[in-house]
């Protein structure tokens, strides 16, 4: 497994942008698909985005789809989400994941998971 921790959450009005940060602990980084996925109180945790392990091809959830953008560096060890025209309902905690062997876009498809970083987006 890999340890991650996110970065970047914060308060921001609507239509603002935040750039989310995951670094990555480990020398496998670049074999990882990496994920983003957002949760909400007593809600269950939501796929946002996705990305392989050498960055080319790009998955994202529709209510997100045209404004955040999923990106890596592999040589940072590090995957980000910048999130643009941002809007109230995007206001959740925030959660970095990974996996090795992933097929899928479900929380239960990713083995590693950092601590979260909330987001919250003021109208």
């Amino acid at each position: 497994q890999v340890h991650l921790v996110e970065s970047g959450g914060g308060s921001v009005q609507a239509g603002g942008s935040l750039r989310l940060s995951c670094a990555a602990s480990g020398r496998t980084f670049s074999s990882y698909v990496m994920g983003w996925f957002r949760q909400l109180p007593g809600k269950e945790r939501e796929f946002v985005a996705a990305i392989n392990s050498n960055g080319g091809r790009l998955y994202y959830a529709d209510s997100v789809n045209n404004r955040f953008t999923i990106s890596r560096d592999n040589a940072k060890n590090t995957v980000y989400l910048q999130m643009n025209s941002l809007k109230p309902e995007d206001t959740a905690v925030y959660y970095c994941a990974a996996d090795q062997l992933t097929t899928g876009w479900g929380p239960a498809d990713f083995g590693s998971w950092g601590q979260g970083t909330q987001v919250t987006v003021s109208a």
